[in-house]
């Protein structure tokens, strides 16, 4: 019989979760609440007795001096409510509140729970208020469960029972099928095919069924299947393997496609935008470095490896978790930040975590019309996702250091959740280099870590569709940072013990996509489903093969290591499992209890997907040339700006990460005397005890697509670069990232602007390649996410095209680098760059409702010499601050500069360099890229300007102890004085939560 233990506050400790729950319900769904209590309850499938219960509750679930435990009766029964909401995970769904639980029990009792005891957590909400059972219902969908992975109870006080309180609920899986394989016939008519691939969710089109089914019929397979015990039928592990191996989220079809491109009277054949734009452009930067090449390993493995110093590499990769963050906005992102994580661990021989970055795109948070099905508001996306990515990254013991947020609400359909992870790894690991892997035949196939479950089946595939009416709710993950954490520690000593050939996570597709990758350096593997630990009995094998279930990793051991390895995860407390061994077959051979499931030619498994052939075509979006006369009120204007969703402060988010957890951070989130300016970058120390630092920094500008992609990318480039530059960085230290998230580009009867789409994708890779090698930033990892729409019946939300650029790279010393706030009155203001009236996309025309055609227009020449500049002059400790010039423009930058460091400024922009219409609001609101605003004490005025000889630049102001921004217009009279509270305030409070 299953026993209850509820833990809530004493009466006297403030509730804070209980208050922000009420406070939300008040403003987000506008019910009137007097107060929420919340109750915690562990719910234990194990007969223990009374005073061991009693044992548990007080030492190993309570805080004894702010909570108090119940057991013999509810803890609601003596407090005031109206009504009683619990809410709890559904079956097979992650409980890692319970799973900890159950450590904790089995370590002060002494005893070991058998493989069905467990204990599962759910949460009270005891609501006062005059409410009815509808209005509480709709707290319950709308606030505080997802009923993807959710269930929940509603109580009213009168019908509570106050001795017994509420029966345990115990969400146990009920398997109601045994195991089986099933043959799939594919010589079937070519709508059966299209309707197998849809109801399987394999997203496969026809012609890769086709493909399929024709292999499968050959002679030579079919004879090398009847010796394994075969038919000439694909079994359904074979299917799934190959659909998610070929997916659009692993193989990156679009990417590699064949595409004519077609603008105007110009037709050009592009062979595969990867190898034309990225690859081929990384390999040009290299060259053009030559001996000063700092890439060692890029583009394959999980993430990029460049070179820190003698003894230490880089690792670094960024990854997306949208599709599930749109069903599961808490659990999509923290399976999102706990799996980038694996990557750069995974990469090489491993590595050692340093540090996170994420960049969200929503929709706004304020959003007030009616929601499309299946789709949550844009406020409890947001809040369910930053909560995801700060459990999954603080209690994975890894400071968050860099971020943004972007909203539009076309990310209603599908938010964007990038989530980036560095790590540092020795330069040789057992005499080889540490970006050295490669298993060897006869290896042995080692899961290490988590247990495998049905969360996250059909991931990779799910990932590679828009979301709609039937995207499975078993592509959701609920990640495990302590048992991950715990996994890494364990693998850190096996890799420095030389316990492995080759590592990797698994991440999507599992088992089907980790061991058949690293089976390609043998040529072929034998793996025993039935032997990988399960977290209940029943799945089926292919499940076992493709459940992306986390904190796992696949290694490659030696049979000489394996007793080590095993006696060292025991010792740990991870579960290590053997598979099978790696061969040199020819075939991907999975057996089930002694039979062949499946047998797969490794060739085809990974080279048989046909190539895609795609026609893209660029005919410009021409808009409304905005027409408006300049605002009287320059100061209200430059208010309004500050406080746009874009521009605003994000410190409501950014504080709810740990950014100095390990100790080396030294340019943070925010900064400035307060500690709440924007920082442009991170920097932190790897190697504590040094000066040698890590840089990271990214740029984001997904409003210049509705022009020209072309230009979105080449600013978001220069932001990226720019943004490092900003605190110390070296633009000739720098590798990049690219990720892509698009709108389905593959034209289709519901798609019929898929080759305008798949245009500006083209334009997109064309300017990666033109600004990248300009800039001699290698790209060295990417990711690409090609499906990012939302269809139910008639209504299509499709984003706008996003690209995502992140820096990273060496300083070598952080004690030259500079922050954004200005230091000290009497400073002179520098504006470094060119300004134009370039206003299309800029946040100024979107505030007027407009978007305009000419947008900002990128000298990359020009820029990389002027940024070799300021870093020289950086280096010579003649910069007191620098700050970029992006969304707002120079109002903006000067407002963020003056109230950082809670000075004024004076700016006269009559000295601004521009080119345009003489209008004070586009030259302070323009978006130019390739410009800084820097400060620089009066007796460095020669020695800085020296240094910036050749480059364009202009002293255009003073730092002012009087706190007020004093803008001098282009008629050299005062325009507007503004204090720098009043700014500073506008520019804080849209966000404040």
């Amino acid at each position: 019989m299953a026993q209850r233990i509820e833990v809530k506050l004493k009466d006297h400790i403030t509730d804070a979760v209980g208050e922000k729950t009420a406070r939300r319900i008040r403003e987000d769904l506008q019910l009137e609440v007097e107060s929420v209590r919340v109750v915690q309850v562990y719910t234990i499938d194990k007969r223990i007795a009374f005073e061991n219960l009693k044992l548990v509750a007080e030492v190993a679930l309570s805080d004894p001096i702010i909570q108090e435990t119940f057991l013999a009766e509810p803890a609601a029964a003596g407090l005031e409510w109206d009504w009683l909401l619990e809410v709890g995970f559904r079956p097979g769904v992650t409980d890692n509140v319970g799973r900890t639980a159950r450590e904790a029990i089995e370590t002060v009792l002494g005893i070991k729970f058998k493989e069905h005891d467990a204990v599962y957590t759910s949460k009270q909400y005891l609501i006062v208020g005059a409410l009815g059972k509808n209005q509480v219902e709709h707290i319950a969908r709308d606030l505080l469960a997802n009923e993807l992975i959710e269930r929940f109870t509603i109580v009213p006080r009168e019908k509570f029972n106050q001795r017994k309180g509420l029966p345990a609920h115990l969400p146990k899986v009920e398997i109601e099928t045994k195991p089986e394989v099933k043959k799939i016939n594919l010589h079937i008519s070519d709508d059966r095919l299209v309707k197998i691939s849809r109801e399987r969710t394999l997203a496969l089109t026809l012609d890769e069924m086709k493909t399929i089914a024709n292999h499968f019929n050959r002679s030579d397979v079919a004879a090398r299947r009847r010796k394994l015990g075969l038919s000439k039928q694909p079994t359904d592990v074979e299917l799934e393997a190959l659909a998610q191996t070929w997916s659009e989220h692993c193989k990156h079809k679009i990417f590699n496609a064949e595409i004519v491109y077609k603008e105007g009277t110009h037709k050009e054949l592009i062979q595969s935008l990867f190898d034309t734009y990225i690859k081929r452009g990384t390999n040009r930067v290299r060259k053009m470095k030559g001996v000063k090449d700092f890439c060692l390993s890029v583009f394959s493995d999980n993430a990029g490896v460049i070179r820190f110093n003698e003894d230490w590499s880089l690792v670094m990769k960024v990854e997306t978790h949208n599709s599930p963050s749109a069903l599961d906005p808490y659990g999509g992102a923290l399976t999102g930040i706990v799996g980038v994580n694996r990557d750069p661990f995974g990469t090489g021989r491993g590595a050692k975590l340093i540090l996170n970055t994420d960049v969200f795109c929503f929709a706004s948070p304020f959003f007030n019309k009616p929601l499309p099905p299946r789709l949550l508001h844009p406020k409890r996306v947001l809040e369910g996702v930053r909560e995801g990515v700060e459990h999954g990254g603080n209690k994975s013991g890894v400071p968050t250091v860099n971020g943004s947020l972007y909203f539009d609400d076309r990310y209603l359909g599908k938010p964007l959740v990038f989530c980036g992870t560095a790590a540092i790894m020795p330069s040789k690991v057992c005499g080889k280099p540490g970006e050295f892997k490669k298993a060897l035949v006869d290896d042995l196939i080692v899961m290490v870590g988590g247990r495998i479950g049905k969360d996250g089946i059909h991931g990779a595939t799910f990932s590679s569709e828009s979301l709609n009416e039937k995207s499975p709710a078993t592509a959701v993950q609920i990640g495990d940072p302590i048992t991950q954490k715990r996994m890494t520690d364990f693998l850190l000593r096996a890799r420095d013990l030389c316990l492995y050939n080759s590592i990797t996570d698994n991440g999507a597709g599992g088992l089907s996509s980790s061991v058949g990758e690293m089976a390609r350096d043998t040529n072929g593997c034998e793996m025993h489903l039935e032997r990988a630990p399960l977290k209940y009995s029943g799945l089926h094998p292919w499940e076992i093969l493709l459940s992306e279930a986390q904190e796992r990793m696949t290694l490659a051991v030696p049979p000489d290591k394996i007793e080590e390895f095993l006696a060292l995860s025991e010792k740990m407390n991870v579960e290590s499992t053997v598979l099978g061994e790696f061969t040199d077959s020819g075939l991907f051979h999975c057996l089930y209890n002694g039979e062949s499931v499946a047998a797969i030619d490794m060739e085809f498994l990974h080279g048989g997907a046909p190539k895609m052939r795609l026609v893209a075509e660029w005919k410009p979006i021409r808009h409304a040339e905005p027409r408006f006369a300049p605002p009287t009120d320059l100061a209200g204007a430059i208010m309004r700006m500050l406080g746009r969703l874009n521009v605003c402060s994000k410190e409501y988010v950014v504080r709810q990460y740990d950014h100095e957890v390990q100790g080396g951070s030294v340019v943070k989130p925010l900064v400035g005397v307060e500690n709440d300016g924007p920082s442009d970058a991170a920097v932190v120390r790897p190697l504590l005890g040094g000066v040698e630092g890590v840089v990271v920094a990214h740029g984001l500008c997904p409003k210049y697509s509705d022009i020209d992609t072309y230009c979105m990318v080449a600013n978001a480039v220069d932001e990226a670069v720019r943004n490092a530059v900003a605190v110390g960085g070296d633009v000739d230290q720098l590798a990049g990232l690219d990720n892509f998230c698009w709108p389905d580009p593959v034209p289709g009867e519901h798609n019929r602007d898929g080759s305008y789409k798949l245009a500006q994708l083209v334009r997109a890779n064309k300017a990666l390649y033109d600004i990248t090698t300009a800039y001699g930033v290698p790209c060295i990892s990417g990711k690409d996410s090609m499906k990012n729409d939302y269809h139910i019946g008639d209504v299509k939300i499709s984003i706008p095209p996003t690209f995502l650029f992140t820096v990273i790279g060496r300083i070598n010393d952080v004690r030259r680098c500079v922050t954004m706030d200005a230091k000290n009155p009497g400073d002179l203001v520098y504006l470094l760059g060119y300004s134009r009236d370039e206003m299309g996309g800029s946040e100024y025309f979107r505030e007027l409702g407009y978007v305009g055609n000419k947008a900002p227009r990128l000298e990359p020449e020009h820029n990389v010499e002027m940024y070799r500049r300021l870093r020289d002059a950086m280096r010579a400790n003649i910069v007191r601050s620098c700050h970029d010039l992006s969304d707002g423009g120079l109002a903006v930058s000067l407002a963020e500069t003056a109230f950082a460091g809670g000075y004024g400024i004076s700016a006269y922009l009559s000295r601004v360099p521009y080119e345009g219409i003489d209008r004070d609001d586009f030259v302070l609101f323009n978006e130019s890229p390739g410009r800084l605003l820097v400060t620089v004490r009066p007796e460095h005025k020669t020695a800085f300007e020296e240094r910036l000889i050749d480059s364009m630049y202009a002293e255009i102001g003073l730092v002012t102890k009087d706190p007020v921004l004093e803008i001098v217009g282009i008629n050299g009279r005062v325009q507007c004085r503004v204090p720098v509270a009043e700014l500073k305030n506008a520019w804080q409070r849209t966000l404040q939560f």
